[in-house]
């Protein structure tokens, strides 16, 4: 086991549950059970379908250990380890690669829960988002301490939001997962006051708030505009996508989200650390010689301030920057594996060295024990009331 792994009990705060084929159609109403997310034998591969589009396969989000890159992934879930579904299998699975809790994040819903839109029926959205929240928690209910759900957000009703979010921190939910990009749907900007209710309920439920990377338009995933290749396609989304979340670090301090609500605690989420200095300083450059104080007198904080005093980012995989935004920032990041994502910490023929335990004494042996526990630790175990 890893020596740094051995001193710390270490929290995963972004992990994803491939979810079983009958999340939904054991839990909707039978009148709507064609409609909703359901599993379906296409050649060689389980697919996810609405209808008759296809939304995604459980293969492409549970690579940990697979052989072969995207477009290439497991065929059914037979192919894919059962960590990936099974709660039981997780919990061994932590057991083995010495991590104490997971924070759960969706797959099929979309990493905004945008994917719900497919639907048009507003009463079979929300029905889908109310069915995929309570499984979640009866996901976790195989260890509470050390699984810990994160709901989906129907963002598109505002008064549905608020209700979910009650509903749900009263289930045991922990976070209130939120789109980071609405206008990608059509919906207001996130500084806009329309949103105000959302950020006041979770403030009120004692929750964060969590911006998961691609939770606008991941088109461009598939569609290599660049003709480019799918592989290296991907690569390049994929990476973008890590810096495509400064949105929101700019939207709720620019756009006073962090003023208006002082108690609130926002993450970006599996977005990396490193960036996050300098990306600060350069808010805060602006913030001084663009004339905000003149707009805004009520804005007291800079950027990096709202930040230190409400905002969380996460890595998992970053060496060269790691130790330095680690100490400038040691109360605001936290640390992740993304299982069983495509590029998420586990061993594979391409990452042989990305065991979590591994990584850790590779990266983070020369950051000092007591940041170290913070961000294995400490960030994470205070953020969602893991004991």
């Amino acid at each position: 086991m890893s020596r740094i792994f051995e001193r710390h009990r270490v929290i995963d705060m972004d992990s994803h549950v491939t979810e079983p084929a009958d999340v939904w159609t054991s839990r909707v109403p039978a009148k709507w059970r064609d409609q909703v997310p359901q599993v379906k034998r296409m050649g060689p591969k389980d697919v996810w379908v609405i209808g008759d589009q296809t939304v995604g396969f459980p293969g492409i989000f549970s690579m940990a250990g697979f052989h072969g890159t995207i477009p290439e992934f497991p065929d059914t879930y037979d192919d894919v380890p059962a960590a990936a579904y099974d709660a039981g299998a997780r919990l061994a699975y932590m057991d083995r690669e010495a991590i104490h809790a997971q924070v759960l994040y969706p797959n099929v819903g979309g990493f905004g829960s945008g994917r719900f839109l497919e639907m048009k029926d507003p009463e079979i959205k929300l029905a889908c988002v109310r069915a995929y929240n309570d499984f979640l928690v009866d996901w976790c209910s195989a260890d509470p301490k050390r699984l810990v759900p994160v709901m989906a957000t129907p963002f598109w009703d505002i008064g549905a939001a608020v209700q979910e979010i009650e509903r749900c921190a009263a289930l045991g939910h922990r976070a209130v997962l939120m789109c980071g990009q609405p206008q990608s749907f059509g919906l207001p900007h996130l500084p806009r006051p329309h949103w105000d209710p959302i950020w006041a309920a979770a403030q009120d439920a004692g929750l964060s708030i969590s911006f998961h990377v691609g939770g606008g338009d991941l088109s461009e995933l598939t569609e290599d505009p660049g003709g480019i290749g799918m592989k290296t396609n991907f690569g390049r989304v994929s990476s973008l996508m890590f810096i495509d979340n400064s949105r929101c670090l700019a939207d709720l301090t620019f756009g006073g989200i962090c003023h208006r609500f002082p108690e609130l605690r926002f993450v970006s989420v599996e977005s990396g650390a490193g960036w996050v200095p300098p990306f600060l300083e350069a808010m805060d450059w602006q913030w001084q010689n663009s004339g905000i104080r003149e707009e805004h007198p009520e804005y007291d904080l800079l950027p990096s301030d709202y930040f230190r005093r409400q905002i969380y980012g996460s890595f998992w995989f970053e060496r060269d920057g790691i130790a330095g935004a680690l100490t400038q920032y040691p109360d605001n990041f936290m640390y992740e594996t993304d299982y069983p994502h495509p590029t998420c910490m586990a061993e594979s023929d391409y990452t042989p060295a990305q065991r979590p335990g591994i990584y850790a004494e590779e990266a983070l042996a020369e950051v000092d024990d007591a940041i170290l526990g913070r961000v294995l630790h400490d960030n994470a175990a205070a953020l969602y009331g893991i004991e």
